[in-house]
């Protein structure tokens, strides 16, 4: 079963989140959930086997330019994660279509993702699901 998540799911989000984004502070993470649940432009989704969560996506609209897109607003893929022992199950994709379905009813017409150039699981995963790579990048930062 997949849900689109609510304040009742925070909890479950947090934890989920906590294995993907291991170097934000859990109660950032929390937050942002918070503030995703309340939100219009964004929606989170959990797959649940049996009465355990064992995975969440979160999208969003973009409305700034998103990278090989030419309409706006973008759905954005900000996050997909399925615990080990409930991944190549077809769960992730699973999530990926509730979350370009949300996109298609907020009226996007492009939906898009991104992925640090040494993941390559996550590369695989876009690529095996549809999506095409737009570009690469290196982004600089410096302090003044």
């Amino acid at each position: 079963m997949i849900k689109k998540a609510d304040f009742n799911d925070i909890e479950d989000l947090t934890r989920l989140a906590s294995s993907l984004w291991s170097d934000c502070p859990e109660s950032e993470l929390k937050d942002g959930f918070l503030s995703a649940v309340s939100s219009e432009n964004c929606a989170c989704f959990i797959k649940y086997v049996d009465a355990n969560a064992v995975g969440f996506a979160q999208c969003g609209l973009r409305r700034d330019y998103v990278e090989g897109t030419n309409s706006s607003p973008v759905g954005y893929l900000e996050g997909v994660f399925i615990d080990e022992p409930f991944r190549k199950k077809g769960f992730a994709k699973e999530l990926l279509d509730k979350c370009e379905s949300w996109a298609r009813s907020k009226g996007c017409l492009e939906f898009a993702s991104d992925c640090e150039l040494n993941n390559k699981s996550s590369l695989a995963f876009h690529l095996k699901t549809g999506f095409e790579e737009a570009n690469r990048i290196i982004c600089f930062v410096k302090k003044l």
